[in-house]
C-alpha cells in the first residue's frame, strides 16, 4: 500500500485527488531539503511523483473527442496538495501525469530533475515504470539546462532582495540579515547544474555540509552574492566543455515515454496511428472548406464582374 493509498484508505481529510491519481502512482518520492541531506525538525516534507491516467487522457481520440473541436474532455496534467496532515506530520503533494513530467524533466525543469535524483533513501515508490524511468534518469540532461538553473538561481536571489517574509521566515531575516533559505537554494542550484554539466550526473547531497552551514547563518549576503556572480561566470566556460548534447535526446525520451505507457495498456502503436490519421484528416477537412470558399468567392466576383452579379 502506498501513502496514497493509505490516506485515501483512511479519508484524510483535504486528501482528495483523482482516484486515477492513486490508481496509476508509477514513482513518489521526498524532494526538497530531505533530498538534499540539510532537513531539520521544521522542514516540510515535499513529495513530488507521477501517475498514468486513462488512456482516454492521453489519447482523447479514443474516447470520441477531436483534438481541437467541440468540448474537450479535462486532460489530467498534475495534483496538487498543500498542508495534508497525517500521523502527525504535514506533507505538500504534487503529482504529475507522465506526459507532463516527462516534458518538464526534457525541458529540464530543476524541480523535476531532483525528483528524476533524489537519494535512495527518499523513494517511497517506484513501480516497475518507475524504476525504468529512474534508471534511465541520465538520458533527459542536457546543455540547455544551463539557463534554467541560472534563471531559478536568479529567482532565489531576486527573493532574497524583495521579498517581505512573514511567520519563522521574518524571525530568521531578522537574524541573519537575509533569508537563508533562499541563500542556500541560490547556491544549491549552481552546484547541480555545475555537477550536471561536468559528470552527466548529479548528486543531491554532495554540497549538504556547505547548504547546512548556510542554513545555519554562517554565510554572509555578500557571499552568497558573490557565489552566485563567480559562479556563473565558470559555468560558461563548462558549458563549452561539457560532453553532454545541446538539446533534449527527444527521440530517446520518446521512445522511454512509449515503453512505459505499453508497460501499462500494452501496445499503443494503432493508438498513435489512429490519432495521426484524425490530426490528419482533421487537417484536409480545413484545407477542402478553405478551397471551397475560396472558390465560392472568386465565382462571386466573376458573377458580378461579366454577368451583374446574377
Amino acid at each position: 500500500m502506498t501513502l496514497l493509498h493509505a490516506l485515501q484508505k483512511n479519508k484524510v481529510p483535504d486528501f482528495s485527488p483523482p482516484n486515477h491519481v492513486v490508481d496509476g502512482l508509477q514513482y513518489l518520492v521526498y524532494t526538497g531539503s530531505s533530498a538534499y541531506g540539510v532537513s531539520n525538525d521544521t522542514s516540510d516534507l515535499d513529495i513530488y511523483g507521477f501517475s498514468i491516467p486513462p488512456k482516454e487522457m492521453i489519447f482523447p481520440h479514443l474516447a470520441g473527442q477531436i483534438l481541437g473541436f467541440g468540448k474537450q474532455i479535462n486532460r489530467f496534467e498534475q495534483y496538487q496538495q498543500h498542508h495534508i496532515k497525517y500521523n502527525e506530520k504535514e506533507y505538500d503533494f504534487t503529482i504529475y501525469s507522465i506526459v507532463k513530467f516527462f516534458q518538464l524533466c526534457m525541458d529540464n525543469n530543476p524541480n523535476m530533475v531532483d525528483v528524476l535524483f533524489v537519494p535512495e533513501r527518499c523513494i517511497l515508490f517506484a513501480s516497475e515504470i518507475g524504476k525504468l524511468v529512474r534508471e534511465n534518469r541520465k538520458i533527459f540532461l542536457h546543455k540547455g539546462g544551463l539557463s534554467k538553473y541560472i534563471g531559478y538561481s536568479f529567482s532565489q536571489m531576486h527573493k532574497i532582495e524583495t521579498k517581505n517574509p512573514i511567520g519563522k521566515r521574518k524571525a530568521e531575516v531578522e537574524k541573519y540579515g537575509y533569508d537563508v533559505k533562499f541563500g542556500y537554494h541560490v547556491v544549491r542550484l549552481l552546484n547541480e547544474i555545475e555537477q550536471i554539466l561536468a559528470e552527466g550526473d548529479l548528486d543531491l547531497e554532495r554540497s549538504r555540509e556547505q547548504l547546512k552551514s548556510i542554513r545555519r547563518g554562517e554565510w554572509a549576503i555578500g557571499q552568497i552574492k558573490d557565489y552566485f556572480n563567480n559562479k556563473k561566470d565558470s559555468l560558461d566556460k563548462l558549458y563549452v566543455t561539457s560532453s553532454l548534447p545541446y538539446e533534449p535526446r527527444e527521440k530517446e525520451i520518446r521512445e522511454l515515454l512509449v515503453n512505459c505507457l505499453e508497460i501499462r495498456f500494452g501496445s499503443i502503436d494503432n493508438l498513435i496511428k489512429t490519432e495521426k490519421s484524425i490530426n490528419c484528416f482533421i487537417n484536409i477537412d480545413d484545407a477542402r472548406k478553405i478551397l471551397k470558399e475560396e472558390s465560392e468567392t472568386i465565382i462571386n466576383e466573376l458573377k458580378e464582374k461579366y454577368y451583374g452579379g446574377s
